[in-house]
């Protein structure tokens, strides 16, 4: 059997189409509608009810449009709302993203972890269990990271403006050592912060590795499309369309240009 229905990935904002990109990747016969809830930007700051009903609300959409599967491309509506989605919607194989905290521990027993995320992120139960299940196997640190989305969503990814942010982020002392004292890796514990990786390299240091959980998020879902026998034929081309809650074409293009980056 096969399934020519479209993939809905869900984020608030455009961070989530660096999940996108490894979704295609690894699926390209498959449709995709790529859902920003841009109107509604940052999730990371706004309280748990108000970051749930929005989810839920926007998810209902990519439903209502025929999506056999979903992707919440989005840390902090996963934290929030990824349980009850399964439960309301128990016949469509939905998958969350978290912080890359697991593979960064394991490739670095006992090493110094980074962990850079939205504050509502670190604040949410679901991020501290994680942390949780890792503590005794590295020194992780989590790193509140406000406004950084907001480069993003600007389409600013290395000016020195974004330079100066990251500098006060990692040397300010608001966490348990600095990069100066040797950190492994550091976990970008957002959608967003792929699109700045190679500034945040460039502060952070050469040899700080940099983990992500997009590729893993995209595998995950596969696995779950080929159990249930919804992927589409594989000789078939498939396509990406883009939507943002703003309705802003210049959000479009902004879609546009990081998918292709």
């Amino acid at each position: 059997m096969s399934d020519i229905r479209p993939i809905g990935i869900f984020d608030s904002g455009v961070g989530g189409i660096s999940v996108l990109r490894e979704a295609v990747k690894i699926m390209p016969h498959e449709d995709f509608i790529f859902l920003g809830d841009n109107k509604n930007a940052p999730y990371g700051t706004k309280s748990s009810t108000q970051i749930r009903e929005l989810t839920f609300g926007n998810i209902a959409k990519l439903i209502d449009m025929g999506a056999k599967a979903l992707i919440i491309a989005c840390n902090t509506a996963t934290g929030a709302a990824v349980k009850d989605l399964r439960n309301m919607y128990p016949d469509t194989p939905i998958v969350g993203i978290e912080p890359a905290i697991k593979p960064a521990a394991l490739h670095y027993p006992g090493g110094h972890i980074l962990v850079m995320a939205t504050p509502m992120t670190l604040k949410q139960e679901k991020f501290k269990k994680l942390l949780a299940l890792y503590t005794d196997k590295a020194d992780i640190v989590p790193v509140a990271c406000p406004g950084l989305m907001e480069y993003v969503e600007r389409g600013e990814l290395d000016s020195d403006s974004l330079k100066g942010y990251l500098k006060q982020v990692l040397f300010s002392g608001q966490h348990d050592g600095t990069i100066d004292h040797g950190y492994d890796a550091i976990v970008l514990g957002c959608t967003h912060y792929p699109f700045v990786a190679d500034t945040i390299r460039e502060i952070a240091g050469e040899t700080c590795e940099l983990f992500d959980g997009a590729h893993g998020t995209a595998r995950e879902l596969k696995r779950r499309m080929d159990e249930c026998e919804l992927s589409a034929p594989e000789d078939k081309k498939g396509k990406v369309t883009f939507i943002s809650s703003s309705g802003d074409e210049e959000t479009i293009k902004l879609m546009n240009i990081l998918f292709n980056k």
